[in-house]
């Protein structure tokens, strides 16, 4: 069985979601430091001009390095209506918009105050649009004390996995060595991104890669997911 883990992101990229497509479980890693000016409160979208950053604006949290599971909204910011508005204006021609907007109308007037429970629920719902129906868990909930390499190896043996699906950035600091001394397979994802077509495209030259799945959903409706698993994974295969 092959576990994949991350962090839960503000409206994921297309990457995301292909790691969810080639494991059998996925974990959130709701329980694991937060990172300032990355992808766990933003992510981006298309427009006319090019790449538009949407950010969910977060309280300042008293502990300099907090757990994302400790991360609280700032909803004295009117962003839900500017984020709404930006998918409006840029999406509202795409073919898929009027399919799939209103999950996001009604996302957007709800006020969730912990970052984790909105990016979870964005993750869950763009899973079922695309079909993806795997059992999922919270690091939080499986109660491991371990931190680093040995985190994710006592989560595979607690989900009883034999195989860890890591992301390309992986090899930067995974301990691979400890994978062999417990019997688990470590399998990097190496994601190639696909060219599709997308609103304000004039051909293959003007595609703007690592944007928000949702770009390629309004875009390309229930075709997504094939899309999106284009590129297989071997999970029989390792390359250390």
């Amino acid at each position: 069985m092959t576990v994949s883990v991350h962090q839960p992101q503000y409206l994921p990229w297309l990457g995301y979601f292909h790691k969810i497509y080639y494991s059998d479980t996925f974990v959130f890693f709701d329980d694991v430091q937060y990172k300032k000016r990355e992808y766990q409160n933003r992510n981006r979208i298309r427009t006319k001009n090019g790449r538009m950053w949407l950010t969910v604006p977060v309280v300042k949290n008293e502990e300099p390095y907090p757990n994302i599971s400790d991360v609280y909204i700032d909803n004295s910011q009117d962003w839900r209506s500017r984020h709404w508005r930006a998918l409006y204006l840029n999406y509202g021609r795409a073919a898929f918009f009027k399919k799939y907007s209103d999950f996001f109308e009604d996302l957007y007037k709800k006020e969730y105050k912990r970052l984790t429970d909105l990016n979870i629920c964005i993750a869950r719902h763009i899973n079922s649009i695309l079909g993806i129906d795997k059992p999922i868990y919270l690091s939080s909930q499986l109660d491991i004390k371990t931190t680093g390499t040995q985190h994710i190896i006592d989560v595979c043996k607690r989900l009883k996995a034999d195989t860890y699906l890591s992301g390309i950035g992986g090899k930067d600091y995974l301990e691979e060595d400890k994978f062999k001394t417990h019997s688990i397979k470590l399998v990097y994802q190496d994601f190639k991104h696909p060219i599709y077509t997308q609103l304000n495209m004039k051909d293959e030259k003007d595609f703007i890669p690592y944007l928000s799945v949702i770009d390629l959903i309004f875009n390309h409706g229930p075709k997504s997911v094939d899309i999106i698993g284009l590129h297989k994974i071997d999970t029989d295969y390792t390359d250390f």
